[in-house]
Protein backbone atom coordinates (compact mmCIF):
# COMPACT_ATOMS: atom_id res chain seq x y z
CA UNK A 1 0.00 0.00 0.00
CA UNK A 2 1.16 3.36 -1.29
CA UNK A 3 1.71 6.38 1.83
CA UNK A 4 0.45 9.87 1.20
CA UNK A 5 3.71 12.53 1.04
CA UNK A 6 1.50 15.24 0.56
CA UNK A 7 2.13 17.52 -3.15
CA UNK A 8 5.80 18.02 -3.44
CA UNK A 9 7.92 18.44 -6.16
CA UNK A 10 9.19 14.76 -6.20
CA UNK A 11 10.43 13.49 -9.84
CA UNK A 12 13.27 11.19 -10.23
CA UNK A 13 15.69 11.68 -11.64
CA UNK A 14 16.03 15.38 -12.78
CA UNK A 15 18.89 16.95 -14.64
CA UNK A 16 21.56 18.43 -13.60
CA UNK A 17 21.33 21.52 -16.24
CA UNK A 18 23.60 24.79 -16.60
CA UNK A 19 21.81 27.69 -18.01
CA UNK A 20 24.08 30.23 -19.79
CA UNK A 21 23.07 34.01 -19.89
CA UNK A 22 24.35 37.08 -20.68
CA UNK A 23 23.16 39.53 -18.48
CA UNK A 24 22.39 43.78 -19.58
CA UNK A 25 26.73 44.60 -19.16
CA UNK A 26 27.71 41.37 -21.03
CA UNK A 27 28.82 39.37 -18.20
CA UNK A 28 28.14 35.74 -18.46
CA UNK A 29 26.83 33.43 -15.94
CA UNK A 30 25.94 30.01 -15.58
CA UNK A 31 22.88 28.64 -13.22
CA UNK A 32 22.53 25.01 -12.00
CA UNK A 33 18.74 24.61 -12.67
CA UNK A 34 16.91 20.81 -12.36
CA UNK A 35 13.70 22.39 -13.12
CA UNK A 36 13.49 21.34 -16.77
CA UNK A 37 13.43 19.04 -19.90
CA UNK A 38 12.54 18.47 -23.37
CA UNK A 39 9.05 19.64 -24.04
CA UNK A 40 8.67 19.25 -27.91
CA UNK A 41 9.78 16.97 -30.65
CA UNK A 42 9.02 19.69 -33.94
CA UNK A 43 10.28 22.00 -33.33
CA UNK A 44 13.13 20.40 -31.18
CA UNK A 45 12.51 22.57 -27.49
CA UNK A 46 13.57 22.22 -23.99
CA UNK A 47 11.94 24.30 -20.45
CA UNK A 48 13.44 25.59 -18.25
CA UNK A 49 12.06 26.62 -15.38
CA UNK A 50 13.72 29.79 -13.07
CA UNK A 51 12.53 32.03 -9.82
CA UNK A 52 12.03 35.79 -10.97
CA UNK A 53 14.83 36.67 -7.76
CA UNK A 54 17.52 34.76 -9.85
CA UNK A 55 20.00 36.71 -12.35
CA UNK A 56 19.19 34.34 -14.74
CA UNK A 57 15.35 35.30 -15.22
CA UNK A 58 16.35 38.78 -16.14
CA UNK A 59 19.10 37.86 -18.53
CA UNK A 60 16.71 35.68 -20.58
CA UNK A 61 14.02 37.65 -21.11
CA UNK A 62 16.21 40.50 -22.12
CA UNK A 63 18.78 38.32 -24.15
CA UNK A 64 15.84 36.20 -25.07
CA UNK A 65 18.30 33.43 -25.51
CA UNK A 66 20.23 30.79 -22.97
CA UNK A 67 22.37 27.50 -23.41
CA UNK A 68 22.14 24.45 -21.60
CA UNK A 69 24.92 22.54 -20.74
CA UNK A 70 24.79 18.90 -19.18
CA UNK A 71 26.54 18.88 -16.25
CA UNK A 72 28.70 15.60 -15.95
CA UNK A 73 30.74 13.99 -13.06
CA UNK A 74 33.83 15.37 -13.58
CA UNK A 75 32.27 18.64 -13.29
CA UNK A 76 30.12 18.01 -10.42
CA UNK A 77 31.50 20.60 -8.03
CA UNK A 78 31.16 23.31 -10.66
CA UNK A 79 28.32 22.58 -11.14
CA UNK A 80 26.92 22.70 -7.38
CA UNK A 81 28.89 25.56 -7.22
CA UNK A 82 27.10 28.02 -10.14
CA UNK A 83 23.67 26.80 -8.33
CA UNK A 84 24.72 28.12 -4.96
CA UNK A 85 26.34 31.65 -6.32
CA UNK A 86 24.68 34.13 -7.33
CA UNK A 87 25.85 35.90 -10.82
CA UNK A 88 25.29 39.11 -9.75
CA UNK A 89 28.24 39.53 -7.02
CA UNK A 90 30.19 36.62 -8.25
CA UNK A 91 31.70 35.78 -12.04
CA UNK A 92 31.30 32.41 -11.81
CA UNK A 93 33.06 31.16 -15.14
CA UNK A 94 36.16 32.59 -13.12
CA UNK A 95 35.69 31.84 -9.70
CA UNK A 96 34.85 27.64 -10.73
CA UNK A 97 37.91 27.79 -13.59
CA UNK A 98 35.08 27.36 -16.64
CA UNK A 99 36.56 28.44 -19.97
CA UNK A 100 33.66 30.84 -21.23
CA UNK A 101 32.58 30.27 -24.66
CA UNK A 102 30.55 32.68 -26.43
CA UNK A 103 27.58 31.08 -29.22
CA UNK A 104 27.86 31.66 -32.68
CA UNK A 105 24.01 31.10 -32.91
CA UNK A 106 22.64 32.55 -29.77
CA UNK A 107 22.71 35.48 -27.54
CA UNK A 108 24.24 33.22 -24.64
CA UNK A 109 27.70 31.68 -23.51
CA UNK A 110 28.52 28.06 -22.36
CA UNK A 111 30.92 26.89 -20.70
CA UNK A 112 33.98 24.63 -22.61
CA UNK A 113 34.00 21.65 -19.85
CA UNK A 114 30.56 20.38 -20.16
CA UNK A 115 30.45 18.30 -22.67
CA UNK A 116 26.74 18.64 -24.25
CA UNK A 117 25.47 21.85 -25.15
CA UNK A 118 22.12 23.23 -26.40
CA UNK A 119 21.96 26.36 -27.71
CA UNK A 120 18.09 27.84 -27.47
CA UNK A 121 16.11 30.94 -28.64
CA UNK A 122 13.59 31.51 -26.63
CA UNK A 123 10.13 31.27 -27.99
CA UNK A 124 7.42 31.33 -24.75
CA UNK A 125 7.22 32.52 -21.53
CA UNK A 126 4.79 30.79 -18.87
CA UNK A 127 4.32 32.60 -14.92
CA UNK A 128 3.89 29.37 -13.03
CA UNK A 129 3.95 30.57 -9.97
CA UNK A 130 7.85 31.24 -7.93
CA UNK A 131 9.41 30.34 -11.00
CA UNK A 132 8.62 31.21 -14.69
CA UNK A 133 8.96 28.45 -17.90
CA UNK A 134 10.74 29.65 -20.43
CA UNK A 135 10.70 27.55 -23.36
CA UNK A 136 13.07 27.65 -25.80
CA UNK A 137 13.87 26.06 -29.00
CA UNK A 138 17.16 24.15 -29.58
CA UNK A 139 19.02 25.66 -32.63
CA UNK A 140 21.90 23.26 -32.20
CA UNK A 141 23.93 20.71 -30.30
CA UNK A 142 27.43 20.67 -29.54
CA UNK A 143 29.10 17.65 -28.39
CA UNK A 144 32.60 16.89 -27.53
CA UNK A 145 34.04 14.02 -29.91
CA UNK A 146 34.31 11.90 -26.87
CA UNK A 147 30.97 11.00 -26.11
CA UNK A 148 29.96 10.67 -29.85
CA UNK A 149 29.27 7.47 -30.41
CA UNK A 150 29.49 5.46 -34.23
CA UNK A 151 26.15 6.72 -35.16
CA UNK A 152 27.07 10.44 -34.59
CA UNK A 153 24.79 10.77 -31.21
CA UNK A 154 26.07 10.72 -27.61
CA UNK A 155 26.42 8.05 -25.48
CA UNK A 156 25.14 8.50 -22.45
CA UNK A 157 27.72 6.31 -20.11
CA UNK A 158 31.38 8.20 -21.98
CA UNK A 159 28.91 11.88 -20.97
CA UNK A 160 28.53 10.68 -17.57
CA UNK A 161 25.42 13.25 -16.73
CA UNK A 162 24.68 14.13 -13.26
CA UNK A 163 21.06 13.76 -12.19
CA UNK A 164 19.56 15.38 -9.15
CA UNK A 165 17.83 13.92 -6.26
CA UNK A 166 14.90 15.74 -5.25
CA UNK A 167 14.48 14.03 -2.07
CA UNK A 168 17.28 13.96 -0.34
CA UNK A 169 19.60 16.75 -2.59
CA UNK A 170 22.27 14.66 -4.35
CA UNK A 171 23.66 14.14 -7.78
CA UNK A 172 23.72 10.15 -9.02
CA UNK A 173 25.32 9.30 -11.82
CA UNK A 174 23.40 6.81 -14.67
CA UNK A 175 24.25 3.25 -14.89
CA UNK A 176 24.17 0.42 -17.57
CA UNK A 177 21.33 0.21 -20.22
CA UNK A 178 18.72 -2.37 -18.47
CA UNK A 179 16.71 -2.38 -21.91
CA UNK A 180 15.41 -0.85 -24.99
CA UNK A 181 13.04 1.66 -25.12
CA UNK A 182 9.81 0.94 -27.79
CA UNK A 183 11.28 -2.76 -27.80
CA UNK A 184 10.98 -4.42 -24.65
CA UNK A 185 7.35 -3.10 -24.13
CA UNK A 186 6.36 -5.07 -27.38
CA UNK A 187 5.79 -8.67 -25.68
CA UNK A 188 2.19 -7.08 -24.56
CA UNK A 189 1.47 -6.18 -28.00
Amino acid sequence: MKQSLGAKTLLFPTPALMIGTYDSAGKPNLMNAAWGGVCCSEPPCIAVSVRKARHTYDAIVERKAFTVGIADEAHMAEADYVGIASGRNADKFAIAGLTEVRSELVDAPYAAEFPLVLECRLVHTFDLGIHTQFVGEIIDVKADREIVDEDGLPDILKLKPLVFDTAHRGYHSVGPLVGKAFSVGKRFM
